[in-house]
């Protein structure tokens, strides 16, 4: 069993196959998804990794858990969870999750807290049909009805079908499928539709009722340096007109002003004095043209 990683929700698009069909995706982006603990049997009685991503401010972390980070040498993390693996499948204290943990094709399991609605009637709530819009209703139309019995039992069962806070629970899409992943820019392109609003962080495994995709890397994939990978993709060739590269000027290069300094120590005359010895020159020619003349 492998760890799952902690993604944030980004938006939902849609890529285009080969074919020319569309597919609507959610796209769920990795950012510093690192290593942050593991559990071990001998001490804590079950095998574990805990995972941070995101980057949070210094004042908005408690101390325990600003020294907790500093003992793994991670940033500050703004969301912690911890994954459930085997012992073979536990990674190394710091390790960044790529977003090839996972392949396309592969099915997973996405849990996310849905989109709060607030507080809500029995219509929206619970799909109650209402009341009729005429025929001696009257400002009853939306009214959630009667909710007991008689003197007997006297009160209102619980869990009753009524108005009341609507959303922000925690759930779980099954067997979505991955069309894509980019490592770069580390996002996940996952199939469909997934819970909770944009900018909300998901947990993503792998499927618990579908066996592991045989491509899928084992204990995980991990970058071995993020600095390496480029930012973003360079522009081709051409989308830079030449001309404006000499636009800019730099300037001289260090090399270049150390030996305009080493000249003028040596007594090489300076920008004035050229300047001074070029205007004698055009007097002396001036008064020569006069005389010719």
């Amino acid at each position: 069993m492998r760890t799952g990683v902690i993604a944030k929700k980004v938006g939902m698009t849609r890529l285009f196959q080969e074919d020319g069909r569309h597919v609507p995706v959610t796209v769920l982006a990795l950012e510093d998804c690192q290593v942050v603990s593991i559990r071990t049997a001998d001490r804590d009685g079950y095998v574990a990794v805990q995972l941070g991503a995101g980057t949070a401010k210094q004042k908005n972390v408690a101390k325990p858990q600003r020294e907790h980070f500093a003992k793994a040498e991670v940033p500050l993390k703004m969301k912690v969870a911890e994954f459930r693996v085997a012992e073979d499948a536990v990674l190394d204290v710091g390790a960044t999750i790529a977003a090839s943990h996972f392949v396309a094709g592969q099915l997973v399991d996405v849990s996310g807290h849905t989109q709060g609605k607030g507080f809500q009637g029995g219509m929206k709530r619970w799909g109650f049909g209402g009341m009729r819009a005429t025929h001696g209703v009257s400002i009853s139309h939306r009214a959630l009805g009667s909710t007991g019995q008689r003197q007997d039992p006297g009160r209102v069962f619980k869990n009753k079908k009524m108005a009341g806070h609507m959303g922000d629970k925690q759930r779980t899409q099954q067997n979505l499928e991955v069309v894509r992943t980019d490592d770069v820019r580390g996002l996940i392109f996952v199939k469909g539709s997934v819970p909770g609003a944009k900018n909300s962080w998901m947990l993503v495994r792998d499927s618990v009722k579908v066996a592991r995709h045989a491509d899928a890397p084992y204990p995980g994939a991990v970058l071995e340096n993020k600095k390496s990978l480029p930012e973003h993709e360079e522009a081709p060739a051409g989308m830079v007109e030449a001309a404006a590269e000499h636009e800019i000027d730099t300037g001289p290069t260090a090399e270049e002003a150390a030996a305009l300094l080493a000249e003028q120590h040596a007594g090489a005359p300076t920008d004035a004095e050229i300047e001074v010895e070029q205007n004698e020159g055009g007097d002396t020619a001036a008064d020569d043209a006069g005389k010719e003349g």
